[in-house]
């Protein structure tokens, strides 16, 4: 399955006013521009515009080929979030192109991400290119063909007719239609600010990782396996085509550093050390198989799988006390990289508990999750609190 990127963004002098859009289709694996779209829409808000480049890159996308992977990046926080599901939309001129959005490719092969407008410079300057030729009396084609003339009275009042904004809206209006597409209790504001996203990496193969041996804190701290340095190798090459990452930290565990180590070089970015996401301490059980410690420590195995409190045999950590760790971990790192997409390398137990507290499930949940070596998680957090939980275990870069 091909894997397309596509960068979307829309702008309107005036809010509303003179309003463009420009969007590209990018090739995940190569990085390589295929499509670059722009149109000039006459008037129209700034939510409008961005919609409007959001269909482009949508349509575009499945042109190109209609059984793709689409992952939208957009500085749109409004468009990805209620694409997303996590805003309603309540603005009647915004439903219906969120519909369409919908209807273009199919919703389960489009992920949608925001970004900092910085990182989305060139669908910014197809938008202004395509504004720029509105304001001497072109339009630029959807086709991004070059621009085509047209009277920019005939092409605002055309915007009018075809519902796309209405006449005689002003500032006031529109921040206050934008206000109202948030959604009631229980949603954050427009304006709370872009997400710390924590993206978590489980590191490659040990030896005792096919084993499936309790391997924590309090080991023998294996190095990777020649399997486990070619799944972060592999894992490296994926991140840095979805190019989002811009901090990364790892667990002091040698695992944990080797595979950073191998996105860190990959990415240009340093390796932060960070305690707070360390593996859980499994005490005597650690190089041990569930079968071994079953044979060995029943009373203590049944009662760690029925009480987070309880510990394993030896005085290793409880998942309550590994939970605490987290939550705290997590708060501190959510303060320190607002608005930042951090990498955190670490391991099976954490990366369930990030997911499990975001979720507000239950500690039995983390014995119904699985988690692969060298896949990837997501979780964003929020100023308000909200966490959302936007990928688990994906594998997809571990494929030939």
């Amino acid at each position: 399955m091909r894997e397309f990127i596509v960068e979307a963004d829309g702008g309107s002098r005036g809010n509303p006013g003179p309003a463009g859009y420009g969007s590209v289709v990018i090739d995940a694996v190569t990085g390589e521009t295929l499509v670059e779209r722009a149109e000039f829409i006459g008037v129209a808000t700034n939510n409008v515009a961005e919609y409007r480049g959001l269909l482009a890159g949508l349509r575009a996308a499945h042109e190109l080929d209609p059984a793709a992977s689409v992952h939208v990046r957009m500085d749109s926080k409004l468009v990805v979030e209620q694409m997303s599901g996590r805003w309603k939309i309540k603005h009647p001129d915004m439903k219906p192109l969120a519909l369409d959005a919908a209807r273009i490719h199919p919703p389960d092969r489009v992920t949608y991400e925001w970004i900092p407008r910085e990182q989305n410079k060139q669908a910014d300057r197809l938008a202004n290119e395509a504004m720029d030729a509105g304001a001497r009396g072109e339009q630029w084609s959807e086709s991004g063909a070059g621009p085509a003339r047209a009277g920019g009275a005939a092409v605002a009042s055309a915007a009018v007719a075809s519902g796309t904004v209405k006449a005689g809206a002003g500032k006031a209006g529109a921040d206050v239609r934008a206000a109202e597409q948030v959604a009631g209790a229980g949603w954050a504001p427009a304006d709370m600010g872009a997400p710390a996203t924590f993206v978590l990496l489980r590191h490659g193969e040990t030896p005792l990782t096919p084993q499936k041996r309790f391997s924590g804190s309090g080991g023998t701290d294996p190095e990777l396996s020649a399997v486990g340095l070619e799944q972060a190798a592999r894992v490296a090459e994926a991140l840095a085509r979805r190019g989002t990452v811009q901090h990364i930290l790892a667990s002091p565990l040698t695992r944990t550093r080797q595979t950073a180590a191998a996105v860190a070089e990959r990415l240009g970015i340093e390796v932060g050390v960070e305690d707070g996401i360390r593996e859980t301490d499994f005490g005597a059980w650690e190089g041990l198989t569930f079968g071994e410690v079953r044979e060995r420590h029943p009373d203590d195995l049944n009662r760690w799988l029925a009480d987070p409190d309880a510990e394993p045999t030896g005085g290793g950590e409880s998942f309550a006390a590994t939970a605490t760790r987290i939550a705290a971990t997590r708060d501190r790192l959510v303060a320190a990289y607002a608005g930042r997409t951090v990498l955190l390398v670490t391991h099976v137990t954490p990366i369930k508990t990030f997911v499990r507290l975001a979720l507000g499930a239950p500690p039995e949940s983390l014995f119904r999750m699985e988690l692969s070596a060298a896949s990837l998680s997501a979780v964003a957090y929020y100023a308000d609190g909200n966490a959302s939980v936007r990928l688990f275990n994906d594998t997809s870069h571990l494929r030939p």
